[in-house]
Formats: structure tokens, sequence, C-alpha cells
């Protein structure tokens, strides 16, 4: 099985090191962003088999980021990863196509990680 390829796309650097070391070790390539504009180019200029989102960035926020991805017919699976818990934050990124989603201070690295071999399909 070849590497799946996922795009980290979160603007806390301490927590995008995190995401980026433990998914690594579980044999996946990544590629970390800081705001929700580079996020849109990377997926537009490389191909990923997912997209971990923080909703909360700089320059485009996660919810656009999603309108962008559904707006360019981007079929990326992608898991919004916030520290936004309201209902209506939920449905929204939910409507707007995510997969996924958790809350960040509820939610360990370790489980992070199977939520994106849930996603994937692993």
């Amino acid at each position: 099985m070849t590497e799946k390829k996922i795009l980290i796309a979160e603007d806390e650097k301490p927590m995008a090191r995190a995401l980026e070391i433990k998914l690594n070790k579980a044999g996946f390539e990544t590629t970390v962003v800081f705001d929700g504009v580079s996020a849109v180019k990377e997926l537009q200029a490389g191909k990923y088999d997912l997209l971990l989102l923080d909703l909360m960035m700089p320059n485009k926020d996660g919810f656009s980021v999603l309108s962008d991805l559904k707006e360019i017919k981007n079929k990326v699976p992608v898991i919004v990863s916030t520290n936004l818990n309201q209902k209506e934050d939920i449905e929204k990124a939910m409507d707007l196509g995510a997969k996924d989603y958790f809350v960040k201070s509820d939610t360990t690295i370790s489980e992070v990680v199977d939520h994106v071999k849930k996603v994937l399909g692993l």
C-alpha cells in the first residue's frame, strides 16, 4: 500500500507539529500549512488523500476553505479539527462537506489518528 498523503491546515504551530509527528509515525505522509489560503492552494497543486482542517485560521477560515473546495469540486475528504463545539458550527461544517469533526480539547493526538484511519477506511 502506498502512503496516504494528508494535508494538515492548522495555525497553532505546536499542535500542527504534534499532528505531523503522530501521523508520520502512523505511516502517513504529511504536509503542513498554517492558513486557509495556503490550504486551498496546496490542495489545488497536489494530490492529497485527506485534509485535516482547523476552522479558526488567519487569511481564510476553515468554513471558507470548505466552501472553496465545494465550489471547485475538490472531493478530498475533510476532517475538521477545532475547538468550536457549538452544534451550529458542527452542522455548518458537515453541510459544507466535512466527513468528520472533532473538538481538539476533547481529543487526544492518538484519537486523531483513529479519526483519520476511519475516514480513509483503513
